[in-house]
């Protein structure tokens, strides 16, 4: 693998909390593989609290950020002192996982089918396909590489970059090679932290080496996770 002396692969995804709590206190020695960005929650939180704040002329200290998640360790997330204070308090105020919305809104007597949609506020209302799959096992795989491919060659990327298999023996495991350019990547999507702690456990005996690898730790992704109505 290309420079090892200046980055350790593979370099690890960083959005679920669920599983950097786990490999920073199961596997510390890859604690530093770690991609170091914000988990999609506390990036939007400290994006409202600082260009969404200055854009609007609002004071940050005014804003109350408050998410609903399908994950449960979203809430442990929101209490780190990591995400605390670097704008205005923490970067998310509370969390509400889908299943206690729902039961806010049924408590409440509201019918979804009567509400009516309304613009987001600008200029945090726009989203992209590549937010849309994030919560899919393999979709941070996905959008990750199509950005890297478009960023790199200047095109969009194809439909058929990104072909993942499952391995062999291994439930939860799938591994693709892709090729962007000149660079040949080699990349893995794992869900569920006993398939984590498995294929952890099977890079570190074989010696197979990866350039990236996503891991969620709810059967699915995000759109699994324990926060969701049953």
């Amino acid at each position: 693998l290309e420079e090892p002396e200046k980055y350790r692969w593979p370099m690890f995804t960083s959005c679920c909390p669920a599983w950097v709590t786990f490999i920073r206190d199961n596997w510390p020695d890859y604690r530093s593989n770690l991609s170091t960005a914000k988990s999609p929650q506390q990036m939007f939180g400290a994006a409202v609290k600082s260009y969404f704040a200055e854009k609007k002329g609002i004071e940050a200290d005014r804003i109350r950020c408050i998410s609903v998640m399908p994950c449960v360790a979203k809430k442990a997330e929101r209490e780190q002192e990591l995400f605390y204070e670097e704008y205005a308090g923490h970067d998310v105020d509370a969390v509400i996982t889908t299943r206690e919305l729902v039961k806010m809104m049924r408590s409440a007597h509201i019918s979804p089918e009567t509400l009516q949609d309304i613009p987001g506020d600008s200029p945090m209302q726009e989203g992209t396909g590549a937010g849309v799959i994030f919560g899919n096992t393999g979709g941070v795989m996905e959008a990750a590489l199509r950005t890297a491919y478009s960023y790199l060659t200047g095109k969009e990327a194809p439909e058929a970059l990104l072909r993942l298999t499952p391995v062999r023996g291994y439930e939860g495991v799938r591994e693709a090679q892709v090729e962007i350019g000149d660079l040949s990547l080699r990349v893995a999507v794992v869900y569920g932290t006993a398939n984590a702690r498995t294929f952890l456990q099977r890079m570190r005996e074989n010696g197979k080496q990866y350039h990236f690898v996503e891991v969620m730790a709810c059967p699915g992704g995000c759109i699994g996770g324990g926060g969701q109505p049953k």
